[in-house]
């Protein structure tokens, strides 16, 4: 059933005790329990709901929203931990299950992590997993360079931050275009900077369109690493000097230099500023 995991306008074809029943494209029907049915509805209406799966794996629909849908990610909440995996509240009344196979970390109760919603083909019902790159790879890419992308930062490397892009892909926001302070779980907004063979994505905080100091803290960071982290220059110097060597005005300078400093990408001597190791 292609509804399930999705959110779908169905219309109303009977009521019962139970509820009210839902036509899918395929002629099936589907129960809408009575506590979800508006006020004021009546057989004939349609109804926006989400299509998902009960206890007894057969499809039911809610008025309740989700916080993912079939092939995203999104952090969410572990709420416990049994024989046959963790269960993650995730807006609706059953639990989402990942099965201990598709944990990628060792799941505690309370924490939140980055999970993605997909169909187990073998049991054909929606479950979770923690393993987020193997799920993300599959997802055909259709976005270009420059393209504006919402992002969720799902973790820390040695490179940088990986990254859950338009909640379907996997990027890779590397360490030298941060300027800012960023944390596991923060949503943003980011752009494609550049398509790769492997299904991944290279990300970039800054396009043509950010504002001027960014671009200059950018600058700024690109010369401190030129000349081995440090730069005898800082926000108290000439505004000769710093014009001749970034060719912007001193107040300007000052704020760049307030971006990189914010985000412990550099230190501030009394006469030099020098990359944070």
């Amino acid at each position: 059933m292609q509804e399930i995991g999705n959110i779908v306008e169905l219309e109303s074809v009977k009521t019962t005790p139970q509820g009210i029943y839902l036509l899918t494209q395929e002629g099936e029907e589907i129960l809408l329990p009575h506590k979800y049915v508006p006020v004021d509805f009546e057989i004939g209406d349609k109804l926006e709901v989400f299509v998902y799966t009960d206890s007894e794996d057969r499809p039911i629909a809610t008025t309740l929203i989700p916080k993912i849908l079939m092939h995203q990610c999104d952090f969410l909440k572990a709420v416990d931990v049994t024989p046959v995996g963790a269960f993650f509240e995730w807006g609706v009344e059953k639990d989402l299950l990942v099965p201990y196979s598709e944990q990628f970390y060792k799941i505690e109760v309370g924490e939140e992590y980055p999970v993605y919603l997909y169909k187990d083909e073998l049991t054909n019902r929606m479950v979770g997993s923690t393993k987020i790159e193997k799920h993300l790879k599959r997802n055909p890419i259709t976005l270009k360079q420059g393209d504006e992308v919402s992002l969720l930062v799902a973790q820390h490397t040695d490179l940088g931050y990986k990254v859950v892009v338009n909640n379907q892909h996997l990027g890779m926001l590397f360490e030298n275009e941060v300027f800012r302070p960023i944390y596991i779980g923060d949503k943003l907004k980011g752009f494609v900077q550049k398509v790769r063979p492997d299904n991944k994505l290279d990300i970039t905080l800054n396009s043509s369109k950010l504002d001027e100091l960014e671009n200059i803290a950018n600058a700024i960071y690109e010369t401190l690493l030129k000349q081995n982290g440090k730069l005898n220059i800082t926000d108290k110097s000439s505004p000769e000097l710093i014009y001749s060597t970034f060719k912007v005005s001193k107040k300007a300078f000052k704020k760049a230099v307030g971006i990189l400093y914010s985000g412990k990408k550099i230190k501030i001597n009394p006469d030099s500023i020098e990359l944070v190791r």
